[in-house]
């Protein structure tokens, strides 16, 4: 049963759809490894040095703190996690990623009232359907998450059409990363992977399956919503601190924002998340109460507002 402070913070039910969980992690890194992989271990250090002073000023700007240097193991963490929800009125969070399939798996079973989970493994595997399948009808994740901007190979390659259809059939929605990664996130490795306009074939062909681009498309406004338009399978997911904006070459606000998909989309295809991953910070009430107060100031009715931050998340993870 959801207990009674999920709805007393803000007056109503919150899933958060996009959250990372923040996984303890040995060596250098994945990424750190790609990037010297790519560039040489000089350039690499000047990207790593970038990315570092760009979310610096990100944490300053949104007054977040630092994220903590103590190691936690993965029991610590989900534990801390439930607590944070719960006491931020929050009534469950989706995980996209977690150091693996078996391991976020594994972590979403600790507090299945709590968590959700998506599967987040290598899309050009030789078995990528299949494992999709295991992740989802053996490990009980509830749908797939991959990062486009950073793929090596055009996400309309027809040899990941078998993966589609895996989810096509196991019923469970697809979130595509387009866009920038941000000042932080490094560089792109293929940028027509950038464009959501990419997605727009393979999202005909299957009209069925949910796919779900977040943070408003990036710094790809324009083309997200021409996807929209085309293609009523594509949701959108507000998550994140969408500072891309500033980078518009207009003017651009969550006000703005929200307007526009009520003017086109409608509210049964906007999903709240926070893109939250770290602590001492945990679930980010600052981006909810950002997204909540754009939403009143437009004048949407209660109804519409109770589908995005809850409703359209419940529905697309099979919890309806």
């Amino acid at each position: 049963m959801v207990k009674a402070t999920a709805m007393n913070l803000y007056g109503l039910k919150v899933i958060d759809f996009h959250s990372h969980f923040p996984v303890r992690r040995t060596g250098s890194g994945g990424w750190r490894q790609r990037l010297v992989e790519q560039y040489g271990e000089t350039k690499a250090k000047v990207i790593l040095e970038n990315s570092q002073r760009y979310r610096g000023e990100w944490r300053r700007m949104w007054g977040f703190e630092s994220p903590e240097t103590e190691a936690h193991s993965d029991e610590e963490q989900a534990e801390r996690w439930a607590s944070d929800i719960e006491a931020k009125g929050v009534e469950r969070v989706n995980f996209v990623t977690g150091g693996g399939n078996d391991r976020l798996a594994g972590l979403v079973a600790t507090h299945l009232d709590r968590f959700t989970g998506f599967a987040h493994h290598d899309p050009f595997s030789e078995d990528a359907d299949r494992e999709l399948d295991r992740a989802v009808e053996e490990l009980g994740l509830r749908g797939y998450k991959m990062i486009a901007s950073s793929q090596t190979r055009p996400v309309d390659d027809r040899v990941l059409y078998p993966l589609w259809e895996a989810a096509e059939r196991l019923k469970v929605p697809v979130l595509m990363h387009f866009g920038v990664l941000g000042g932080g996130g490094g560089p792109p490795r293929d940028l027509r992977n950038m464009n959501p306009l990419t997605l727009w074939e393979v999202a005909s062909s299957f009209p069925t399956l949910s796919f779900v681009v977040p943070h408003f498309g990036a710094c790809y406004w324009r083309e997200l919503l021409q996807l929209c338009w085309a293609c009523p399978n594509v949701l959108i997911d507000s998550s994140g601190s969408n500072q891309w904006m500033r980078w518009m070459p207009y003017r651009l606000t969550m006000e703005d924002l929200i307007r526009k998909v009520m003017e086109t989309v409608g509210p049964e295809r906007l999903v709240f998340g926070t893109d939250s991953s770290y602590f001492p910070r945990g679930f980010s009430q600052e981006y909810l109460r950002q997204q909540l107060l754009a939403c009143y100031s437009v004048g949407l009715e209660q109804g519409s507002i109770e589908k995005i931050f809850h409703g359209n998340a419940a529905r697309l993870l099979g919890l309806a």
